[in-house]
């Protein structure tokens, strides 16, 4: 018996990522957000190779998922600088709670119209819902932590470090079986990762262990999808996400304001994110908040439209344009250029996540 297979028989309420995959199974960003791709489900058996005669078809039906995911990646990109701008100034839970509260608008209309109505969120599964939802709370809360501290752009390359973790989980979690050199390529991702961090260096922090439990928070909660399969919709497990979310941002606001400000006894800024009190926010500020929750809702429609239109080992590999978007707003606004060592930590991790994906592409085939 897994935890998963324990999970799912406590009772709860719960949700999940915003990501209905069809034909494959995005894993980063989709997730109230941040939903990534590596493990693609895609169809690889015989059947479902195309012929030459279909090949430009496809090519020219798979560029509209493509764009779909690339806008994605641009929309969360988006969304990470208006919370890293906010992050000097409020407190995460108060981001967190005026994110949700503009993000129920959206979802309501997904929900009734497009999602089978108020209905539809009942489950089967509550104990399976509730224990990815605090996997996701963690993921997000620690990666908008890191943010607060560390570049744009590192954060995002170390949250890319989750298909690594997935690979490494899926075995004695799921039971898949992962090849040698599947492993050697999560060894090398590993390796981009120490190399971004750099023990003993300048760029360890707090901030980047923050980044490193992200991914694996999220990788478990990918795990978690993948055990649950395609049984709740996109609109139903981004519903509860959200409602979860926000209840999580309320007791952490309870919590940090209990003793009044204890931003000021810490010098560390992903800390004095975490345990601001709330403050009153200016026009501007409070419209750049709101914005992300309206933001979150289009970028997870974005990425769940690439991954309906195209299949996911055609389209996976763009979600890396996340990575560029973040090097350029980062170097645009604040000024931060990624030097050599995380310019080749990024390279790793990058050359890992396609290798293993491309290979498990192609032991689909084989074994098709």
């Amino acid at each position: 018996m897994t935890i998963f297979d324990i999970a799912e028989n406590l009772p709860a309420v719960q949700s999940a990522v915003s990501a209905v995959r069809q034909r494959g199974f995005p894993w980063a960003r989709l997730a109230g957000s941040m939903s990534a791709p590596i493990l693609s489900t895609s169809d690889t058996s015989p059947s479902s190779i195309p012929d030459s005669g279909q090949d430009s078809r496809q090519r020219n039906a798979s560029l509209p998922g493509i764009l779909c995911l690339c806008g994605g990646a641009l929309v969360f990109s988006l969304q990470d600088v208006v919370i890293k701008l906010m992050s000097g100034g409020y407190p995460l839970s108060q981001v967190l709670v005026m994110r949700c509260l503009v993000a129920f608008v959206p979802l309501y209309f997904l929900l009734r119209f497009g999602g089978g109505g108020v209905r539809a969120l009942r489950s089967s599964r509550m104990g399976l819902l509730l224990f990815r939802a605090g996997l996701l709370l963690c993921a997000y809360t620690t990666y908008y932590l890191a943010m607060a501290t560390i570049p744009l752009a590192v954060v995002v390359a170390l949250f890319f470090a989750a298909p690594l973790f997935i690979v490494l989980l899926a075995q004695p979690m799921l039971g898949e079986k992962v090849s040698p050199a599947q492993v050697a390529a999560v060894l090398v991702g590993f390796a981009g990762v120490v190399v971004i961090c750099r023990p003993g260096g300048e760029v360890l922090d707090v901030a980047a262990l923050l980044a490193i439990f992200s991914a694996l928070f999220y990788g478990l909660a990918a795990l978690l999808t993948r055990k649950m399969g395609g049984t709740e919709s996109g609109a139903v497990m981004a519903t509860y996400q959200n409602i979860i979310f926000f209840l999580g941002a309320v007791v952490i606001a309870a919590i940090t304001n209990a003793g009044g400000d204890l931003s000021t006894a810490v010098e560390h800024k992903s800390l004095a994110f975490l345990l601001r009190p709330w403050v009153m926010p200016g026009t501007t500020d409070f419209l750049l908040i709101a914005s992300t929750g309206l933001v979150g809702a289009c970028g997870s429609f974005l990425l769940t439209q690439a991954y309906r239109l195209a299949e996911a080992n055609v389209v996976a590999p763009f979600e890396y344009v996340s990575i560029l978007v973040a090097t350029l707003f980062g170097w645009a606004i604040w000024d931060e250029v990624p030097d050599l060592y995380t310019a080749l930590g990024i390279g790793l991790i990058i050359a890992a996540g396609l290798f293993v994906m491309y290979s498990k592409k192609s032991s689909g085939e084989q074994a098709g």
